[in-house]
């Protein structure tokens, strides 16, 4: 076989990625936080771009508002200006933002029908920032301080309770490997292989850290756990023990056997539970817990006089930025070289697909939540129950977008609603087939049936997964026993046999009311 080199030409197809088209891309999964740290990034580096506070800032009288994003004016577009590159910039703007991939419908394709539908996109303008302090005035944040962590607690202990410097490095080996929850998550073993130390000394160690505040921590398991603070309150004696040590029994609620074991009577072990349950299974969290984030809503749906449904963007989340145009035409007047030209001119290129992509990004998410509030309107007026199936397949088709377009708008984003705020993926369920070739039921509508039969329950009448199977059918919701087992497990609800013993005991008497026989 010989080798040999030659030229060919061959004719393809292939789709390329322009930056700016990455950019409206990344724009349309971006979460709010996301969002607004990347356009403070732009801020920073772009000197063309400037921030919207209550309005236009004076001395911008001929900046552009970039953030009108149902009414932007094609004659501010069209007016000629000094830089004479702008006519390519202009053309890269041919670019569809709405739908990035070739097989996305066409506008002319669209799904008709849209035009009766109440939409509002009105962007309130940002809270005033209150009056200014003075220049002098005190930085009140300087003075704030931070929460101390877990392992500092620890450590910070560790430094009292020994000088020995091999057996501060030890400890701060297993502190590193105690989690939020206060729970060493890394084996003794490991540490004292890793150190070179004898396993004695590790487990020596891991006492001592056993003796700090919370109480409970360094435990390596549950049980662990609550032996460790039941020994601070002198309370762990023989029965306790072996309590402590068949926590299987306790959550299956087998009290007959736990009397067994234990060797008490009902009053005793009734004390006994009420004590466990009054100890900390996660002595870490107290510490470091992390901020609650708040779910911001991106689109809020409201009844509207006439009975529609009105939907707009939360004017909030938006960020607002502005093309000052006025400072690009003074600058590039004075530029003086080719290079500091063309950096003007990239400048204003990335102001102006910034704009456009946070534009574009506003109408499509108000775009696909119009069409969710539509295919999911039973839901807004009646709850849960009324859920519909629906995929990300059936609402591109509706609104002439590709289904990977609508898979990115509807991530990290929220809708606010009557019923409060829920994440738009809330509202993409699979179908469950209807009974007797009855209409297909939301799977998130079955998980509520579910939990109101469950929660309906009578002392004489603890549903089996099977008895839930056979009421869904007879509600004509054609499920199998697994599913409804899947279901009910990922509503936290115990079997029928752990409901009994939770609420009845075992001889049908309510736990806690007379005995636990």
């Amino acid at each position: 076989m010989s080798l040999l080199q030659r030229l060919e030409m061959r004719q393809g197809q292939a789709l390329v990625m322009t930056p700016q088209l990455l950019q409206a891309i990344k724009l349309l999964q971006f979460s709010q936080l996301d969002l607004a740290a990347y356009v403070e990034t732009e801020l920073e580096r772009n000197p063309l771009l400037e921030r919207v506070e209550t309005g236009p800032a004076e001395g911008a009288e001929s900046a552009e508002p970039a953030a009108e994003p149902f009414e932007g004016s094609e004659e501010a577009w069209s007016a000629p200006e000094l830089d004479p590159a702008r006519g390519e910039i202009e053309a890269g703007f041919e670019t569809r933002l709405e739908n990035v991939f070739p097989d996305d419908a066409p506008a002319e394709a669209r799904a008709e029908g849209q035009a009766g539908d109440m939409l509002a996109l009105t962007p309130a303008p940002y809270g005033s920032t209150g009056g200014s302090f003075d220049a002098e005035a005190p930085d009140f944040e300087a003075s704030l301080t931070a929460e101390t962590s877990l392992r500092e607690h620890l450590s910070g202990q560790l430094e009292l309770a020994t000088r020995d410097p091999v057996d501060r490095l030890i400890g701060g080996f297993l502190i590193d490997g105690i989690d939020d929850a206060g729970y060493l998550r890394e084996s003794i073993e490991t540490v004292a292989e890793r150190l070179g130390a004898t396993l004695d000394r590790v487990a020596g160690i891991l006492r001592l850290i056993q003796g700090f505040e919370p109480s409970g921590v360094g435990a390596r398991d549950l049980a662990e756990c609550l032996a460790i603070q039941l020994r601070e309150q002198d309370r762990f004696d023989p029965a306790m023990q072996a309590l402590v040590s068949r926590l299987d029994l306790v959550a299956k609620r087998d009290f007959a056997a736990l009397r067994r074991l234990c060797g008490v009577d009902d009053e005793d072990l009734v004390e006994m539970l009420a004590e466990i349950r009054r100890l900390d299974p996660k002595p870490g969290r107290a510490f470091g817990a992390s901020a609650v984030e708040v779910l911001i809503p991106d689109v809020f749906v409201r009844a509207a006089p006439d009975g529609s449904w009105l939907v707009e963007l939360n004017g909030e989340t938006l960020p607002r930025v502005l093309v000052n145009q006025s400072y690009y035409a003074r600058v590039v007047r004075g530029a003086a070289n080719d290079t500091d030209k063309a950096f003007l001119s990239e400048c204003l290129q990335t102001a102006n697909w910034l704009t456009r992509s946070l534009e574009q990004r506003a109408r499509t998410i108000l775009k696909v939540a119009t069409e969710i509030v539509r295919q999911q309107d039973g839901f807004f007026l009646h709850g849960v129950s009324h859920l519909r199936p629906l995929n990300l397949k059936t609402v591109a088709e509706a609104i002439g977008m590709h289904e990977s377009t609508v898979s990115r708008v509807t991530s990290n984003k929220a809708i606010g609603t009557s019923r409060g705020t829920l994440e738009m993926k809330y509202f993409f369920t699979a179908a469950i087939p209807g009974a007797a070739g009855a209409a297909a039921h939301s799977s998130e509508a079955v998980r509520h049936r579910i939990k109101q039969l469950v929660d309906g329950e009578t002392p004489n009448d603890v549903l089996s997964d099977d008895a839930l199977v056979q009421k869904l059918r007879s509600e004509g919701v054609d499920i199998a026993r697994r599913t409804v087992a899947k279901y009910r497990e990922s509503l936290r609800i115990p079997s029928s046999i752990e409901r009994r013993r939770a609420r009845y005991g075992h001889g049908g008497v309510p736990v806690g009311a007379v005995a636990l026989r």
